[in-house]
């Protein structure tokens, strides 16, 4: 059996950058689970990511999208690569100004909008989110901050530590400055006192001073629960953050950018954009660019 798939950088415009993703667009139709999360394995990337047809005729595909140890009911930058790698293979018919398709995932319909250039090659990619939940606080300041190496007086007391969730669980934590975010190093044995087996494993990092004059937030997930020690950029976790920070007044606009990646050599760029209607979040969505980076074939048995 050959598979073929193709790879990509997420949420970035130049390769080497954003996050790296394996897409297979042609996988066999009985490719079980057990095989797809051996190949995820064997990738080793934050996602890899397989297309199926649609099992609702009103939708465009169903997408399964896996880490290197577990199946997710959904993640962003693998919504975004998977769609920006189908329009570049012609999947979605020609490209004029924009596409809209609907992804099958685990949380259910997901909908993804591509642009296109005046070639018809895509550039732009969006997709909207479930509206975030917002879960249990913490009390636990000082262990959460020791989890990260750092100490209660580098977080801002103003900004609780909360679990949100639009399909994938994140503890949100919110530091004074851009030292200490560069100050984190994850500790893995007070992760697995803490955050292991809590149902939001997911610990997602941010503060609001940054490297980049155009960026709102400056962001770092740190995920061991799912086999990803750091990821380079969180479409998962990015849209919940803008409806945190604004539920919290510490942004005052519901269109930013949030900068991740950097501490890794991974510079990552995600646009968030979060709409409210009678004092309620209405829409939440995250974009960005992709970079293809290559193609390849797996031989299997």
């Amino acid at each position: 059996m050959r598979l073929n798939y193709h790879l990509l950088d997420v949420f970035t415009e130049r390769p080497f950058g954003g996050n790296p993703l394996a897409v297979f667009p042609d996988p066999p139709l009985d490719l079980s689970a057990e095989l797809m999360q051996k190949i995820a394995a064997e990738l080793n990337l934050s996602e890899t990511t397989f297309v199926f047809p649609a099992a609702d005729p009103a939708h465009d595909f169903k997408l399964r999208i896996f880490t290197p140890a577990a199946e997710l009911p959904m993640a962003g930058h693998p919504t975004v690569g998977s769609a920006f790698t189908l329009a570049r293979l012609g999947r979605l018919g020609k490209l004029e100004g924009q596409k809209e398709i609907v992804f099958e995932e685990g949380v259910g319909p997901i909908r993804v909008r591509i642009s296109a250039d005046g070639t018809g090659q895509p550039t732009e990619t969006w997709m909207e989110q479930p509206i975030p939940r917002f879960l249990e606080t913490r009390e636990d300041r000082e262990a959460i901050a020791n989890l990260l190496s750092l100490s209660r007086e580098d977080l801002l007391e103003d900004a609780p530590l909360q679990v949100l969730s639009s399909g994938l669980p994140f503890l949100y934590v919110v530091v004074k400055s851009l030292s200490a975010m560069k100050r984190i190093s994850l500790r893995l044995d007070k992760w697995s006192e803490r955050l292991a087996g809590s149902g939001a494993e997911q610990i997602f990092v941010t503060a609001l001073e940054t490297e980049f004059s155009g960026s709102t937030a400056h962001s770092r997930m740190f995920a061991p629960g799912l086999g990803i020690i750091e990821d380079p950029a969180t479409g998962s976790a990015s849209g919940p953050l803008g409806a945190y920070l604004l539920k919290y007044g510490l942004i005052q606009t519901g269109e930013l950018l949030s900068e991740q990646g950097i501490e890794m050599g991974r510079p990552s760029f995600i646009h968030i954009r979060v709409k409210q209607e009678g004092g309620r979040f209405s829409s939440v969505a995250v974009g960005g660019a992709c970079a293809y980076v290559g193609f390849g074939t797996l031989a299997l048995g």
